[in-house]
């Protein structure tokens, strides 16, 4: 994210995931490749941040009280 960006959903914000979100390996306890949330699902936005190196924006989205998932813009849209 450059100085410039400004992110597209603010913190706070209540989202639905675009599109079936699978585990990639980054989240634990959780198989491989098993879906974790479906297309639709609603969430709200809990923090914000930036990968580093890309400068791609990442919403940390709570979609229940047990999944919270970083997810790319193009993963959630508004509710």
């Amino acid at each position: 994210m450059t100085d410039d960006a400004q992110p597209k959903f603010d913190w706070g914000r209540r989202v639905r995931a675009a599109v079936d979100l699978f585990n990639d390996g980054s989240y634990p306890g959780s198989e491989l490749a098993s879906l974790l949330v479906k297309a639709g699902d609603l969430g709200e936005v809990v923090q914000i941040g930036a990968h580093v190196e890309s400068e791609t924006t990442i919403y940390l989205v709570e979609f229940s009280e047990k999944i919270v998932i970083g997810c790319l813009e193009d993963e959630i849209v508004s509710a």
